[in-house]
């Protein structure tokens, strides 16, 4: 028994860890800072410019390649490197001279005075994608269920993404999880299932509240998954089931009723008009004969009702 409980434990985690990794696969890359390879790469490239240009330039002037030029090309090509920057077509580079906020800079190059200004943050302006789940939360009808789910948003002030919260990125993920613990607390197991629309809707507007004085703007919020305990799931398909069978229960007593009502309209006809009644039966002994493709012996008497009134009728007078 201990076994068993060992192993359902272990898968449950396995599941866990499967659906935490494939959140993690789906996450857009975390926060750009200030080391962003692209920088680096233009950074090493205006040092060796500079650096190559003072050492020419020392070489020519003093006719010798000599420890105070490759000191003053090195000093020369480090304040150059802390001067000229790049940004790329996404970006936008916050500015802040002496600790303060002073411009936005991007995209393309741009200059900052060296060791006055630097670059607080990069923050990337395109659509980013963040997966968030939340384990065993309890619905308002006390159904744990476990929720995935991802949200698409993006940065539309990058000073207040620098200013007002510490990792956007963290705070984003944060706010998610609160907000959709919140909206499955409040909603009974079936909105949760059925009303899925209206669920991404409340979650969007609640994170977007949290999110807008950081200069965060919430796309959209999709929930990918919905996973209840297996024992329920068993209960809710008998649940289901048993409803199905009520309904269809209720539609062919419907239909039998509305059969029985034009039985006893058809009686009252039948027994006005005996002739109606006969071309009845004879119309349904023919659909018997030709769907089972038999043959039927017919006594004569059957077909006597049809040639009573001719027997007895006056033969026309031939003139």
């Amino acid at each position: 028994m201990g076994f068993l409980n060992n192993k359902t434990k272990n898968a449950a985690a396995q599941a866990v860890n499967a659906r935490s990794a494939e959140i993690e696969f789906l996450n857009s890359p975390s926060t750009r800072h200030v080391n962003d390879n692209a920088a680096n790469v233009f950074s090493a490239f205006v040092f060796i410019i500079v650096f190559a240009l003072v050492a020419v330039i020392g070489y020519l002037i003093a006719g010798a390649m000599n420890i105070w030029v490759l000191c003053i090309g090195f000093a020369l090509a480090t304040i150059a490197i802390f001067t000229v920057h790049i940004a790329s077509q996404w970006e936008r580079d916050v500015i802040l001279r002496l600790g303060a906020f002073n411009r936005m800079a991007g995209p393309g190059p741009y200059f900052t005075i060296p060791f006055i200004e630097h670059v607080a943050l990069k923050a990337d302006l395109r659509t980013m994608l963040t997966g968030f789940s939340a384990e065993e939360i309890l619905t308002s009808d006390l159904v744990p269920v476990n929720v995935d789910a991802a949200i698409f948003w993006m940065i539309w002030d990058a000073e207040k993404a620098c200013m007002e919260v510490e990792n956007y990125y963290d705070a984003v993920s944060m706010a998610s999880q609160t907000a959709l613990r919140d909206a499955i607390g409040r909603n009974s197991l079936s909105d949760v299932t059925v009303h899925r629309d209206k669920l991404d809707q409340e979650l969007r507007d609640k994170i977007e509240e949290k999110t807008s004085p950081w200069g965060i703007s919430i796309i959209s919020v999709e929930i990918r998954d919905i996973v209840i305990p297996k024992e329920l799931q068993n209960a809710m398909a008998a649940a289901a089931k048993a409803e199905r069978e009520k309904d269809a229960r209720i539609v062919l007593a419907e239909v039998e009723k509305d059969v029985a009502a034009m039985l006893h309209d058809a009686t009252e006809i039948y027994r006005d008009d005996e002739i109606a009644f006969k071309l009845r039966q004879m119309h349904l002994v023919n659909q018997s004969l030709r769907e089972s493709g038999g043959s039927l012996v017919v006594p004569s008497s059957y077909a006597e009702g049809f040639v009573e009134k001719a027997a007895g009728a006056t033969p026309p007078t031939q003139q």
